[in-house]
């Protein structure tokens, strides 16, 4: 499998993001989702698979990993 073109992607913020630049930014690609740090555009990103992403957006919807410190 091709490795995406991660700096080419459309990323997006979640619309919850506040004003305080703490952010994260998500993006998908073919059957791949990245996560990367707003702040630093150019640095690492978090490769999930779609499955793995979905189980992780379920557990967060439904307060499975408790609340956020």
């Amino acid at each position: 499998m091709v490795e995406p073109n991660w700096p080419a992607a459309r990323w997006h913020k979640s619309r919850y993001s506040g004003g305080e630049g703490n952010c994260v930014e998500y993006t998908v690609v073919g059957k791949r989702v990245g996560l990367r740090d707003s702040h630093r555009p150019d640095g690492p990103v978090l490769v999930f698979g779609r499955a793995a992403w979905k189980a992780f957006i379920d557990a967060v919807k439904s307060d499975e990993l408790g609340p956020a410190h």
